[in-house]
């Protein structure tokens, strides 16, 4: 799809706010709710308006996908990595028996004494990672650290802070305070795996490159995977999610009642709001399952306004409470009392730490029978909140 296309898709988006945005505005101008009818209308139009949406993202990401990523590595690793590269395309069409002793040693992971994995390309598993960033809404909005070597990345926090400074006379300097502690939370990065399968014909006759198909079929799984980490993992040998109550995470004095037991009230989103500190509005996000938005873009606050209001431009998110918002599948969305549905914060305050050493297995004879290949990958991640301030959790409760 070109950007002439895209272009299009955002005005066609932009129209049907619109239409959608007038449908309430009669409505609030009559002092009523909408109509059985306007509803139905309304629920339309924003289904289309969704389903652009994701024709829009998959069209960028599609674009940025073709772009050239080799030239954005270092010069001193252009080289080295278009060899490897060349090694990692032979070993994924023909297997290990097809690569030369220097190809070997230049994909070689420590030890490999049966042959049976290789280590992959560093752009390959950059591209992987960026496609990955691109899929998922909280690797697009965390904080990512790649680790080349360290085996975990410490993570400096401030535990306990200083009390206000204190009024004084010109001489003075003050009462003494000892309370500042630092801690740290260590990020190590866990074994992920998964297994995807590959036509041999499509692997020899494609024109796409057969890492490039690999890859493109690896970052679904893997995506997938990882996102439900980052939303409710335990972090026992996996990423702690941030709708698990953790200290060290995201506490549950980080916790608001949505005003409801079996839903979401205008009200409750307010509280989430102001109980988030202002100087966090700027880089803010809601993060709602598309179940509750369906709610949230049909309440009124105290003066009768829609606290969902549609972008009205190409560049311009739809807002709740003048705060953009991401949808997630992952999101819990069991609308039932005691159980979370949402939140708010600073993503930027929750870290993932990648291992860029990625081994990939080609597996011949298992998929011969319907003329497959099968590879499975391996990376390591891990992921946590770093800080609990930035996050204000929804809990589906009565205040």
């Amino acid at each position: 799809m070109t950007t002439l296309a895209i272009r299009s898709l955002k005005q066609k988006r932009t129209q049907l706010g619109q239409e959608a945005q007038a449908i309430m505005e009669e409505a609030t101008k009559a002092s009523r709710s909408m109509t059985a009818e306007e509803n139905e209308k309304f629920d339309r139009i924003m289904g289309e308006r969704d389903a652009i949406d994701e024709t829009i993202e998959r069209a960028e990401r599609l674009v940025d996908d073709t772009r050239d990523d080799i030239d954005d590595l270092p010069e001193d690793q252009r080289g080295t990595g278009d060899a490897q590269l060349k090694a990692f395309r032979t070993y994924l069409l023909n297997g290990r028996a097809a690569l030369s002793e220097q190809q070997v040693r230049a994909l070689n992971m420590g030890s490999d004494p049966e042959g049976g994995f290789l280590m992959a390309p560093q752009q390959f598993v950059q591209q992987l990672l960026k496609n990955m960033d691109d899929m998922v809404a909280i690797r697009r909005l965390a904080t990512v650290q790649q680790l080349t070597s360290a085996e975990s990345l410490g993570v400096p926090t401030l535990d306990t802070d200083l009390n206000d400074a204190d009024w004084t006379s010109e001489v003075a300097t003050g009462s003494q305070d000892d309370a500042l502690r630092f801690g740290k939370r260590e990020l190590r990065p866990n074994p992920l795996a998964k297994r995807v399968k590959v036509s041999r014909t499509l692997l020899r006759r494609a024109a796409l490159d057969p890492e490039s198909i690999v890859r493109a079929r690896m970052e679904y799984k893997f995506a997938v995977s990882e996102e439900k980490a980052f939303m409710t993992g335990d972090g026992n040998k996996k990423p702690l999610g941030l709708f698990t109550a953790s200290n060290d995470g995201i506490p549950t004095s980080r916790d608001v009642a949505t005003g409801s037991a079996t839903g979401i009230t205008a009200d409750g989103l307010i509280d989430a709001k102001y109980t988030l500190k202002s100087q966090y509005w700027s880089r803010a996000r809601w993060l709602f399952h598309r179940d509750a938005i369906r709610i949230v873009r049909k309440l009124k606050d105290a003066n009768d306004q829609y606290v969902w209001q549609a972008g009205l431009a190409a560049d311009r998110p739809d807002v709740i409470l003048e705060v953009p918002y991401e949808v997630n599948e992952f999101v819990p969305n069991t609308f039932t009392n005691g159980n979370y549905v949402g939140m708010i914060g600073d993503f930027s305050y929750y870290w993932i730490a990648d291992s860029l050493a990625m081994d990939i297995q080609r597996l011949v004879e298992l998929y011969a029978e319907t003329n497959q290949v099968g590879f499975i990958g391996r990376l390591e991640t891990d992921g946590m909140p770093t800080l609990a301030e930035p996050f204000v959790r929804l809990k589906a409760a009565v205040s």
